[in-house]
């Protein structure tokens, strides 16, 4: 049951957001339907990419998300929101190409000596592309093939990364990747390859008009700041976005608790009767943890100091209950057994330590092994 309102609670609008990631009851669905409803699955430690997916099905495990990826190629792994490697729907990369092109470009965070110009970035953004197209390489390969093709201006090594020095192509990886012209391959051993997934960007503004529709759709009411931080894109690039929408009818601003006045699809304005209810395990980087705002009501209280790493969503897997951060866990994995600890902020009752239970064991499900849960304390910080 729904109802129709021209202002959105926060209670009204969460619930709505846990309803369609399939976090209120799992999807009976796909791997490809699960990312889509989330928009991206936050994919740089592929162990909570795959948990993130497989939550949000039934039945799912991690088997099942590798074959979306590697054997239907219904999912592609890339560079996605933020720069940061997600994993994305096969059938959406070119709106998602086509709008992260369109997103204004920084000065970079590199010296001014190491950086590439205009002409050189898009002159390795060409031999990227030319050398994955129906290849999967090693960086290492990559990196011959690329400075093969521009000059050995491209293989200096002037990019500082973990104690060690880059060539200078590689600081527009991400940019490849936004561009549809590198995408990840299966691994080879233990070395990573990339490959070209062959993508053809929808032009700039219908591709830009797509992503806010589908970012609002899964996570509004939203503000342009919402969804400037979101991409971390320029606020005032957002404003403008927004703003050619409304002139255009897609979107429509509502009153909206606790925040400034944002905005949703015109006429999506359907929302659950009830708030959220219930236990959930979120891991690391979750979608829903990273996109919803404001952060302050997702993260209430003692959550804020605890779930969050200096106000950075994401950096620890995140206890949900009845809709709002309520404590952190950790697992750890030896063999099939997972050691799983959940520390929750204040006591559980014994209906919501019965469906904690029930979680950990779909994060066993998910995950292909054999949970054991102990509610304690987690002395483990983030990415441990």
């Amino acid at each position: 049951m729904t109802t129709r309102t021209a202002t959105v609670t926060w209670v009204q609008a969460n619930a709505r957001r846990i309803e369609r990631q399939g976090l209120a009851a799992p999807m009976i669905s796909s791997p490809d339907r699960a990312v889509a409803a989330m928009l991206a699955a936050h994919a740089q430690v592929s162990s909570a990419a795959e948990l993130s997916v497989g939550l949000r099905l039934a039945g799912a495990t991690r088997t099942d998300v590798r074959k979306a990826l590697w054997n239907d190629r219904t999912l592609v792994r890339t560079y996605g929101p933020r720069g940061t490697v997600h994993l994305l729907t096969a059938a959406e990369l070119p709106l998602w190409t086509g709008a992260l092109s369109a997103i204004p470009a920084g000065t970079g965070l590199f010296r001014k000596d190491a950086r590439l110009s205009a002409d050189q970035t898009e002159e390795v953004l060409a031999a990227i592309g030319d050398a994955l197209t129906g290849a999967e390489l090693t960086i290492d390969e990559l990196s011959d093939a690329v400075v093969a093709r521009t000059g050995p201006w491209a293989g200096d090594r002037v990019m500082p990364a973990f104690q060690d020095m880059w060539p200078r192509w590689r600081q527009v990886m991400h940019l490849a990747g936004h561009r549809g012209v590198l995408c990840f391959a299966p691994d080879r051993g233990r070395k990573v390859t990339y490959t070209n997934p062959g993508a053809t960007p929808l032009d700039g503004p219908e591709a830009l008009a797509g992503l806010v529709h589908r970012y609002l759709y899964a996570y509004g009411p939203a503000t342009p700041q919402h969804f400037a931080k979101w991409l971390a894109a320029p606020n005032s690039w957002a404003v403008s976005v927004f703003a050619e929408q409304a002139a255009a009818g897609a979107i429509e601003e509502v009153a909206n608790d606790g925040d400034r006045p944002a905005w949703l699809v015109t006429g999506d304005t359907d929302f659950p009767a009830g708030p959220a209810r219930g236990v959930r395990l979120l891991p690391y980087f979750d979608a829903f943890a990273i996109a919803s705002q404001p952060r302050e009501r997702l993260f209430p209280g003692a959550a804020y100091t605890r779930a969050l790493a200096g106000g950075q969503a994401g950096n620890h897997p995140v206890l949900l209950i009845d809709g709002t951060v309520a404590g952190v866990w950790h697992q750890r994995r030896s063999g099939r057994r997972i050691a799983v600890t959940v520390e929750p902020l204040s006591p559980l009752t014994t209906g919501q330590l019965r469906e904690l239970e029930e979680q950990v064991e779909r994060v066993g499900v998910a995950l292909e092994g054999t949970p054991e849960l102990t509610v304690g304390k987690v002395s483990v910080g983030p990415h441990a």
